[in-house]
């Protein structure tokens, strides 16, 4: 299966592509920074803002599926204000979408409840990737490698998930009919 994964550099991204490498998929990563595109195979260099660099991308590309894991977390996680990842989840999302043409798109959302513009933007992922025929992601706060956690020491309360587990769950769901799929410890 030929697999787009987006957010490819991230910390799901990463265990994520080397699951489907490993599972005999073709793979081609996407992320913003040039510096991480060397690690990822068929490598694209795009924002996701950037609807038609991104389309090209894609088309080139020719998916099955893709894997929409984009985040625009802060590097302090002090800094996490009331929106964040609101316009990923939107705008970003949508641009995705529209890439995707006919492929089967598989989106991250989360499984802890938010408020306000994050809520807002958490239900427009969820609600488009549905009515695309996809699959939604509800993942648990992630801990393990390349996390928040992994700096602190300390793992999340409940709902979390690992990200080798959710990268596991993740490749399990390509196969999955469209609807809501929990991933959590």
């Amino acid at each position: 299966m030929r697999v787009f994964v987006a957010g490819a550099t991230g910390a799901i991204g990463r265990p994520l592509v080397r699951l489907l490498l490993a599972e005999g998929h073709e793979v081609s990563g996407l992320t913003r920074d040039a510096a991480k595109a060397a690690s990822l195979p068929n490598p694209v260099v795009c924002n996701v803002y950037d609807a038609e660099r991104l389309r090209e991308a894609v088309a080139a590309f020719a998916p099955d599926v893709v894997v929409n894991e984009l985040t625009d977390m802060p590097e302090d996680p002090a800094r996490i204000g009331p929106g964040v990842n609101a316009r990923i989840r939107t705008e970003g999302h949508r641009n995705l979408l529209a890439a995707a043409g006919g492929a089967k798109v598989l989106a991250q959302s989360i499984a802890f409840p938010v408020s306000g513009e994050a809520a807002t933007a958490v239900e427009h992922l969820e609600q488009t990737t549905l009515a695309a025929g996809g699959v939604v992601l509800r993942y648990g706060t992630f801990y393990g490698p390349g996390t928040y956690s992994e700096r602190s020491g300390r793992i999340p309360e409940p709902p979390r998930v690992h990200v080798e587990t959710a990268a596991r769950r993740t490749v399990e769901a390509l196969d999955a009919p469209s609807g809501v799929l929990e991933v959590v410890d």
